[in-house]
């Protein structure tokens, strides 16, 4: 890994064990932000800008608008940073739960490490064959797209043939959030 990746996983990882503990909730909606931008650098980095551009858009950009339309829809701002004492900045931690987020670090740790390198030739995921002979989902989209669906284009045929129901169900995800931001703005005329 490279010292940008290491510092942008390292801040990913930082924010996101500050976010929960934080009391201040603009300033949780504006560093889960800053954080979903950064996981979208980590994206462009291992050669995903499709995702990378999603997590913005809807990371960085459609929820957390959302998050400040609903503090200034239900609560407002809430108190400012001369009402909250220094002592109370942060909530305080809960130990069961701090054991089970390490319950759970170690065993994805484990399996993050234990991945080919980003880039790698002879990774399942660039390579025709595994190891054994077998052929790989890489070479079998790559290989056989074309003639199972007649699009051209491999990734076209993965997400509207062999994944069709997932992208489906993204439709209808991404739906229920611009109904649910309409509902927020108080615009049911548009529903």
């Amino acid at each position: 890994m490279t010292p940008l990746e290491i510092a942008l996983v390292a801040f990913v990882v930082i924010g996101a064990l500050v976010l929960p503990i934080t009391r201040d909730l603009v300033g949780a909606i504006v560093t889960f932000a800053v954080l979903t931008l950064g996981t979208a650098v980590i994206w462009v980095l291992l050669a995903a800008p499709d995702v990378a551009l999603i997590e913005a858009a809807v990371g960085a950009g459609v929820i957390s608008v959302l998050f400040v339309l609903t503090v200034v829809k239900t609560t407002g701002f809430g108190e400012t940073d001369d009402e909250i004492d220094s002592d109370r900045r942060f909530r305080p931690i809960s130990l069961p739960t701090l054991a089970l987020v390490g319950a759970l670090a170690v065993p994805l740790g484990y399996a993050f490490l234990a991945l080919d390198p980003v880039g790698a030739a002879d990774a399942p995921a660039v390579s025709g064959t595994f190891p054994t002979g077998e052929q790989t989902p890489y070479d079998f989209y790559v290989q056989e797209s074309l003639e199972q669906t007649g699009f051209p284009n491999a990734v076209v045929a993965v997400l509207v043939v062999y994944r069709g129901l997932d992208t489906l169900g993204e439709l209808i995800v991404a739906f229920a959030a611009a109904v649910s931001i309409l509902i927020v703005l108080g615009r049911e005329d548009l529903l």
